[in-house]
């Protein structure tokens, strides 16, 4: 029996040898998950806290161009026009040209047959005949009674009455000599020629049309106009009126010349604006050798007007409208928020140009995310091609 006793010592030292190392595997075990967990709920709130500032993409505004380019609505008139009215009645007896005829000053447009007229100078020229037969008599009866008076055979009173007779069939005389003289310069304008060289752009008469004189109830027969130059007349907003002087160079374009463009020159303004449309009526003139161009045309006009200080150019994406107006949101040198009203002066789509609130140095927010507040800590995101696209919008709306 006495063998037995060491068997039970040894069995009893490695229980206890194996509780020891299973406490200690366990408190190892233990204490790892809790170090693991404290240093995962560490990591989480870091990753948190970084998650809860904002990622943006950061860009700077760009020069805009220093000239803004206008286009504004025009009409092209003729440089002259004068519509031909009749100066006697009649009949048109024949016409020599028609609508797009070219025609030379002094040209013969029409005929005119005055029958009425006729008669009346006729009437006139034997009126004259008449008056001047009785001049012929009173002047010799003046002078015999100026004779008798001499030899006292007649009173003064009877040679008088004789010379005032003779000066009274003179100026008869003299009255229808004008008369005759009147209806033979009538009888010149039977024949309608043009007063310039141009264009004949209406005719409103035929052969037979009864004939009355213009300016009452005569309409008029042709309309010729100059086109070898033309006048280009554009209504200019009143903040550019004053930029718009004689000179000044423009651009124009018309519908029925497509791909093609025109150059004008600024030859006077109106010096007034207009209370009902707030415009400046504007006068160019166009070189219109080449017959291009129709008078009566519409024509878009396109001025690049000289701004008083250069624009920035921004992306459109970096605009924020609420009810505070039209903001975009900047960093300032801690990364922090900050928001400044703009004044837009022109929308060119994917980039806008801003005349107010922005300076070239400021960091600008592209594509703010939405409750961005003032204050607001952000992160930048890594450089990218955000740059990049804007220069090269930019540098397409230029």
């Amino acid at each position: 029996m006495p063998p037995e006793l060491p068997l039970r010592a040894v069995s009893r030292r490695g229980l206890l040898i194996t509780a020891i190392v299973a406490v200690t595997v366990v408190v190892l075990v233990v204490g790892g998950g809790i170090a693991t967990r404290a240093a995962n709920g560490r990591h989480l709130g870091q990753v948190t806290d970084s998650q809860a500032e904002p990622v943006v993409t950061v860009t700077q505004p760009e020069p805009g161009s220093s000239f803004y380019s206008m286009e504004l609505p025009g009409r092209l008139q003729p440089y002259s026009r004068a519509p031909i009215y009749a100066r006697v009645s009649g009949y048109l007896k024949n016409w020599q040209v028609d609508i797009g005829s070219p025609v030379h000053s002094g040209q013969l447009l029409a005929e005119i047959d005055t029958p009425d007229l006729d008669q009346q100078l006729d009437q006139v020229k034997a009126d004259l005949l008449t008056a001047q037969a009785n001049a012929t008599l009173a002047k010799t009866t003046a002078v015999r009674w100026q004779l008798l008076l001499k030899t006292h055979s007649v009173s003064e009173q009877d040679a008088d009455v004789r010379n005032s007779d003779l000066a009274a069939k003179q100026a008869i005389v003299k009255a229808t000599a004008a008369n005759v003289e009147r209806l033979q310069v009538l009888e010149r304008f039977k024949k309608i020629v043009a007063p310039f060289d141009g264009l004949v752009t209406a005719r409103n008469t035929d052969v037979g049309d009864l004939i009355n004189v213009g300016g009452g109830i005569g309409a008029e027969l042709f309309i010729l106009s100059d086109t070898h130059k033309l006048r280009l007349y554009v209504n200019v907003p009143q903040n550019y009126a004053a930029r718009i002087t004689p000179g000044r160079q423009a651009r124009l374009t018309v519908p029925e010349r497509p791909g093609r463009t025109f150059t004008a020159s600024v030859e006077a303004s109106a010096q007034s604006v207009d209370p009902a449309s707030g415009s400046t009526l504007v006068q160019l003139a166009v070189n219109n050798e080449d017959g291009q161009l129709f008078p009566g045309a519409f024509a878009n006009v396109q001025f690049d007007v000289p701004l008083a200080s250069a624009n920035l150019r921004v992306p459109a994406s970096a605009l924020i409208f609420d009810h505070d107006g039209l903001r975009v949101a900047t960093l300032g040198p801690d990364n922090r928020v900050v928001l400044r009203p703009i004044k837009v002066a022109r929308d060119l789509g994917d980039v806008v140009e801003i005349s107010a609130g922005l300076t070239p140095e400021d960091r600008i927010i592209d594509s703010p995310p939405d409750g961005i507040g003032k204050g607001d800590p952000v992160r930048i995101a890594p450089a990218s091609t955000s740059d990049g696209m804007l220069a090269a919008s930019g540098r397409r709306t230029k």
